[in-house]
């Protein structure tokens, strides 16, 4: 037994040097032992046969250049994008699972249940790193679109899955991994990428190529296989503008085509429903600020010219709910034609006179309403509004997104630090649920329904309903049904890019109400407050306008604007069909360009064979221009009335500037629409001419609205040329 003492002196016991011969032939008998034992496997640890993914690449790009293959940037672009989609398709290829000893594809942990996930080993020195367990994944668009964008970007091996700072040392035998510590963890289980080569360039915004070939493409080829490239070397960033992601506009916008020109002969008669709307006007401004010419059909030109409060003379009484004015002038961008301007002035409901109001807020709070001229806006919009209600008034609050719910039972407008409470507490989040929201308002209008009143609901959205009932079809049979309870609707409009105005015009047109867009919080002013009483207190519905032109006094006519109010002939008559209201002192506007006959303005030519007679010999009211005829129906019943005016000389001014400010502005305006829609009427009429009229008919102007015109004429003129 060797004692403590022998112990000790064996510790003391300098280690002997290592001998070189030694160790030789320690060396031999292991090589020889490994070769004569059979239990050792024949397959390769490491990495497999064959060149590394990133080795695989260079070579083919380092090739490519050697052949001088590469002439433009254009092929530069064609070459990278295979070479990337190659070395994706190898990645996802490879990734998931690991060769083993065998050959065979094996299991890996993220093929096992999570449960059964065994605690992470450190890998042996001269094993293969295992690729990263998968993550959960994310349904996030944007992160699954990054990880496509990636993956094209360069090819590389697949990292370790470790994240730390030691594993983004470690060394491989073929390569070194580096800089991967600062790397962010990508979705689905694949490796975050290293930055791409040089020579595959970089990806833009959307995954779109870098053409532009790096000047030093021969020098970054030579990086060592596995060696991520230095960011020296990269190629040359893209220019800001091209990094910066394309937003898709998704505004639905009804399309249309001008009303054409209508030989009198053929086709005497013209009939539409008023349009009160002014959602077009407020459109075309929020385009030109921008500074972008707006799309032609955004343009409605009927709405252009009825934004604007006009002083015609109004009915003496509310039995007769408005007056009409008719006034032939010539046209100031045709010599050989002249308009006929047709205005409708509503009656005025005295402050005191107004009925009590019924009024349901039905306010989109979906994640398409998160946006600064969205929500925000529509909220202190609707503050405005009640600040403008009397204390007998009542509001509810119906809010939809995934679904609908009910934020504010019926409440007095006595009760406004209430109802504002209620508004303030509003937050965007969800998808959009519409038709569910429409029906629970319509719901909430009938529980409080007020006979003789005014019962409303007002719609405030960006018009992006995805749940439900979502065709315009449906929507508007769905209001069709509502109004016959006496409930109107009225739809505000908020933001771009995502705003349906088509889905907004049918169910307001058909919901017995007005469609405007509020951009700012001054339109909110004007629309809710200074407007209130003409966007609230209907005083006619069902409104429609007929005219019938002498083929005598005039052989063409087209009607400027309604394209989207066009109605039968025959609809006129029909009290089922519906049409335009018209709220307390509200003006319409209409205006036809008619061409006399023998004036030498005729654009279509006269038949050889059959021409319709003219000459009406001896027939009564030969001397006329036209005849205008309007129904209209009083708000609490279902039979119309008629009014009709002859339109004879005494109707006519001899010159324009002899017609009225209002007729000058308001044929400005017609002017201006044509223009931005790009007619052939107004080719050669150039906004310098358009802003001259304005200008001499502007008027009284209290809030400024005309003024505002103007420049935006400026605008125009400037973005469009000056032509």
């Amino acid at each position: 037994m060797v004692d403590d003492n022998e112990l000790e002196r064996l510790r003391d016991i300098a280690v002997p040097a290592p001998d070189g011969e030694a160790k030789a032939r320690a060396f031999a008998a292991a090589m020889q032992a490994f070769d004569l034992d059979e239990n050792i496997s024949a397959v390769p640890q490491g990495t497999s046969a064959g060149l590394r993914l990133t080795e695989r690449a260079r070579k083919l790009w380092r090739e490519i250049m050697q052949r001088k293959l590469i002439a433009t940037p254009a092929i530069t672009a064609l070459v990278a994008l295979p070479i990337a989609g190659y070395a994706a398709f190898e990645m996802l290829k490879e990734q998931p699972s690991v060769i083993g000893g065998n050959g065979k594809i094996t299991e890996t942990v993220a093929d096992k249940p999570a449960a059964q996930k065994p605690a992470p080993e450190q890998p042996a020195i001269n094993e293969p790193l295992a690729p990263a367990p998968a993550k959960e994944k994310k349904t996030d668009a944007d992160s699954e679109r990054r990880v496509e964008d990636e993956a094209q970007v360069a090819p590389a091996s697949p990292p370790s899955s470790k994240s730390s700072s030691s594993d983004s040392q470690a060394k491989r035998e073929n390569g070194t991994l580096k800089d991967y510590a600062k790397q962010e963890t990508v979705p689905e289980a694949l490796p975050a990428p290293p930055p791409a080569p040089a020579e595959v360039g970089q990806l833009a915004a959307g995954g779109r190529a870098n053409v532009q070939a790096p000047a030093n493409a021969m020098q970054s080829a030579q990086v060592p296989a596995g060696a991520v490239a230095d960011s020296k070397l990269m190629a040359s960033p893209m220019p800001a503008d091209q990094l910066q992601p394309q937003e898709e506009n998704r505004d639905r916008i009804e399309t249309f085509k001008t009303n054409p020109v209508h030989e009198t002969a053929q086709d005497p008669v013209s009939t539409f429903s008023i349009d009160v709307d002014t959602a077009s006007y407020s459109f075309v401004r929020r385009s030109l600020k921008e500074g972008t010419l707006p799309e032609a059909d955004t343009v409605r030109v009927e709405e252009m010219i009825n934004y604007f409060p006009y002083d015609w003379k109004g009915p003496d009484s509310a039995a007769t709910p408005f007056n009409s004015t008719v006034t032939v002038m010539p046209t100031p961008w045709n010599e050989h034609t002249k308009l006929m301007h047709v205005a409708i002035k509503g009656f005025d409901v005295k402050p005191a006179e107004q009925p009590k109001a019924n009024l349901v807020f039905l306010i989109d709070v979906s994640g398409s309403m998160d946006e600064p001229d969205k929500l925000p806006l529509l909220k202190s919009a609707f503050r405005l509004l009640v600040s403008k209600l009397k204390a007998d008034d009542t509001v509810s609050i119906v809010t939809y997104a995934g679904n609908a719910g009910t934020v504010l039972m019926p409440t007095k407008a006595v009760e406004k630090q209430k109802i504002l409470a209620a508004i303030d507490n509003l937050s965007p989040g969800g998808s959009t649920a519409g038709e569910e929201g429409i029906r629970e308002a319509y719901k909430l209008a009938q529980q409080s329904f007020v006979k003789d009143g005014v019962n409303r609901v007002m719609l405030a959205t960006d018009g992006d309903f995805n749940v439900g009932q979502t065709d315009d079809d449906d929507l508007k049979r769905l209001i069709e049904s509502e109004r016959k309870t006496g409930v109107f609707l009225s739809v505000f409009g908020f933001g771009r890019d995502n705003l349906n105005d088509q889905m907004m015009q049918t169910i307001a047109q058909n919901g017995n109400g007005t469609a405007a867009y509020i951009d700012t919080l001054a339109e909110a002013e004007k629309v809710l407050v200074e407007d209130a009483s003409s966007t609230l207190f209907t005083i006619a519905k069902d409104v429609k306008i007929q005219v019938e032109f002498n083929p005598a006094k005039v052989s063409e006519y087209r009607l400027v604007g309604y394209e989207t109010r066009a109605l039968k002939r025959e609809d006129f008559n029909n009290d089922r069909v519906d049409a335009g209201d018209i709220g307390s002192g509200h003006s319409v506007t209409a205006v036809y360009e008619i061409t006399p006959n023998g004036s030498g303005g005729e654009q279509v030519d006269s038949l050889r064979y059959g021409q319709a007679k003219v000459d009406n010999g001896g027939v009564a009211n030969a001397g006329e221009y036209a005849f205008v005829k309007i129904r209209y129906k009083l708000p609490n019943e279902n039979v119309s009335k008629l009014i009709t005016t002859p339109v004879t000389a005494a109707n006519e001014v001899p010159s324009f500037d002899a017609a009225g400010a209002d007729q000058r502005f308001s044929v400005a305006v017609a002017a201006f629409g044509q223009k931005l829609r790009d007619e052939d009427q107004t080719a050669n009429f150039g906004y310098g001419r358009i802003a001259e009229i304005a200008n001499a008919a502007r008027g009284a102007d209290p809030f400024g609205y005309r003024a505002e015109f103007l420049s935006l004429v400026r605008l125009a003129s400037s973005l469009d040329g000056n032509k």
